[in-house]
């Protein structure tokens, strides 16, 4: 093989690589805007969930001081002041509950997508630099064979004489 032909094997394994490397960065490109658009609706639900969570709070404390004027003045607004506290405990409960399960789905998404990056490297990985390591061997090969035969020459008595005495 002449050192064209070695030169064009090169070059096709250089544009081969780059065109891997510029798909990957697409790849990366891509995962980066959906996290990003991810990211903006979990902002734009995690204030709506605190702004829940406070007016929760706020109902709660309120209502629970309302409940020591009420106790002394009617069983029945106590009833009535229990029944109000349910529902708010119900409400936090449900919202906490949500918001641990959108997070829970923010996890999962993460996971996914480095789990999806790793299989990506590992593919490019495998199916170009493999190649490249073959051929660059397969190179080697046929280089030393070519050396090899176009020496052609056998070593002369004293060269042979002189190599053996250097193994006794």
């Amino acid at each position: 093989m002449n050192q064209d032909s070695l030169v064009v094997v090169i070059t096709i394994a250089i544009v081969l690589s780059s065109a891997a490397l510029i798909l990957q960065a697409a790849a990366m490109v891509g995962m980066w805007r959906a996290l990003k658009s991810m990211r903006e609706k979990v902002d734009r639900i995690v204030p709506k969930a605190e702004a829940i969570l406070a007016t929760a709070e706020q109902t709660l404390a309120h209502t629970r001081s309302q409940v020591g004027e009420i106790a002394a003045k009617s069983n029945a607004i106590l009833e009535s002041t229990r029944t109000q506290l349910e529902r708010v405990d119900t409400i936090v409960a449900d919202a906490a509950g949500r918001a641990r399960a959108q997070m829970d789905r923010l996890e999962m998404v993460l996971d996914d997508t480095i789990s999806r990056v790793h299989h990506t490297v590992t593919i490019l990985n495998d199916g170009v630099m493999r190649p490249v390591r073959e051929i660059n061997g397969v190179a080697a090969g046929i280089r030393a064979a070519f050396s090899q035969f176009l020496s052609g020459r056998r070593p002369s008595v004293a060269q042979a004489t002189s190599d053996e005495e250097m193994f006794i």
